[in-house]
């Protein structure tokens, strides 16, 4: 596991206040939503403001394949590093 999704697990558990949860216990290609963790869309929204703040990134949900992107560990990883290059 890289050092990104190593700060995305511990930024979705602090500020999502997930209780007895550690980042190794979310995996980085399951399910953040649904099945998976639980989360739900106020989830994906306070997610989305702890991005944009930690990290500068812009998070906008019309922009495609934003399910996608939050859909994991490692696709938000991926979408949160491709931003920073753009920047």
């Amino acid at each position: 596991m890289n050092q990104l999704e190593l700060e995305i697990k511990a930024l979705i558990i602090e500020t999502l206040a997930l209780e007895d949860i550690g980042p190794d216990d979310i995996d980085r290609t399951g399910n953040l939503f649904g099945d998976g963790l639980g989360l739900d869309s106020v989830d994906a929204l306070e997610l989305g403001l702890a991005l944009k703040k930690s990290y500068g990134i812009s998070v906008d949900a019309e922009t495609r394949n934003m399910q996608h992107h939050f859909a994991t560990v490692a696709n938000l990883a991926k979408f949160v590093a491709a931003q920073r290059d753009l920047a």
